[in-house]
């Protein structure tokens, strides 16, 4: 019996943060939830995090828009791999954020009867590997509100386990992919003492290898690809697919990308789920997602298993667009809306500028006219205080050129 009843809700995007910065930019660029981390207890240690006494602060931020109807969902995120000697403190942090976030995301058995004692919504996280009909009853009787399924699922498979459930099903969309089983990587800890369950993953599967044979001594340097760093993954151009399957949430992964990222993600996503685009629109997002940092992108696991064509042969970014560092904000006038940049890089009329800060999220602008000392001028150079026009910013956020990658 096809069930499936509270999937047919609005679909919902679902954005990382790991800072103020990057949570202001989920609100402000359309996010409808976000998911973050404490500093301890998270899969992104590496992140900057939050901490209990930034809740209610976090509450306002999402609550912002409450007046026009809108009002961002909190996902507090504690999966990963926790001890007995922590389930006290693990206790504590649930009963304080009671009422202070719509859901946890976990997957240990132990946090999940927590999260039933006190009467908090759960997520089953993508750790727990859910890729199977049984395995998503199981939760759902356990009272799961929300599955986030593994990631090694094609869509037949969603589809299947979708139909035979009643509860709100979550699948990432864009973003990094780990080469393990739902991230559930032991290399980092193997070769550095840092473990990626603990939230400590330090990427070691992005660099080059040699492939040595013990035997006879034979190396084989692997030219092409970085055989362990997997492409990250894409669905833009097939997201109706994913949509049809019944999916509720679709999920951004990147709680350590930067907020350019973050608001180029959201914003191409959110028009996607908002309508059908064009195949022309759908090329026009792409670029506009190969504007900000990715490592080329692959269709995961949707349309079938990956293949060597999959994984990336970059280490870092390949991004079309980077960003570079120009001054930061010395005074915000905002009766004529105009801001003092003291500059430690030229600029000139014209260029496009992004100004990043916890209070702001991200300001996208592009120079229309340079004054300096109230007189206008085409361009200006390190060491000048400049004056542009700008929507509100604050005093000591930083500002970025934005220039081509090569």
């Amino acid at each position: 019996m096809q069930k499936n009843t509270k999937n047919k809700e609005r679909y919902e995007l679902l954005a990382p943060a790991g800072n103020f910065a990057m949570l202001q930019t989920a609100v402000n660029s359309g996010a409808d939830a976000v998911y973050f981390g404490l500093k301890e207890f998270s899969l992104r240690a590496n992140a900057r995090n939050f901490q209990l006494k930034d809740l209610n602060k976090i509450n306002e931020i999402c609550n912002k828009n409450k007046k026009q109807g809108k009002i961002v969902k909190k996902y507090l995120t504690l999966n990963s791999i926790i001890y007995s000697d922590e389930l006290k403190k693990i206790e504590e942090i649930i009963k304080k954020v009671k009422g202070k976030v719509d859901a946890i995301i976990c997957w240990d058995l132990g946090v999940i009867q927590l999260c039933k004692k006190y009467k908090i919504p759960f997520h089953i996280s993508t750790q727990a590997s859910i890729s199977n009909i049984e395995s998503a009853k199981f939760y759902e009787k356990l009272g799961a509100e929300r599955i986030i399924l593994a990631r090694e699922l094609n869509l037949k498979q969603i589809k299947e386990i979708i139909k035979n459930i009643d509860i709100k099903v979550e699948t990432f969309v864009h973003g990094a992919m780990c080469l393990a089983v739902s991230g559930r990587c032991l290399m980092s800890q193997f070769l550095f003492n840092k473990s990626a369950n603990r939230g400590e993953c330090i990427h070691p599967c992005r660099r080059s290898y040699t492939i040595k044979d013990t035997q006879e001594g034979y190396e084989l340097e692997i030219e092409n690809n970085h055989v362990l760093s997997a492409k990250d993954l894409c669905t833009l151009p097939f997201i109706e697919d994913l949509k049809k399957a019944g999916i509720t949430c679709f999920k951004i992964e990147g709680r350590n990308r930067d907020p350019r990222y973050l608001d180029k993600v959201i914003q191409v996503y959110k028009k996607a789920l908002n309508k059908k685009l064009t195949p022309n629109e759908i090329k026009e997002s792409m670029e506009e997602l190969q504007k900000v940092y990715n490592k080329g992108f692959s269709t995961g696991f949707y349309l079938g298993k990956p293949t060597p064509k999959d994984f990336s042969p970059i280490e870092h970014s390949n991004a079309t667009e980077k960003k570079q560092f120009i001054g930061k904000i010395t005074n915000y006038y905002p009766k004529i809306q105009v801001a003092t940049i003291k500059l430690v890089s030229g600029i000139k009329v014209g260029d496009k500028i992004i100004v990043i800060g916890k209070s702001t999220g991200i300001i996208n602008s592009k120079i229309e006219r340079i004054e300096i000392k109230k007189s206008p001028v085409e361009k200006a150079e390190k060491g000048q205080e400049i004056g542009v026009k700008l929507p509100l910013v604050r005093k000591n956020e930083e500002v970025y050129k934005i220039v081509p990658s090569k």
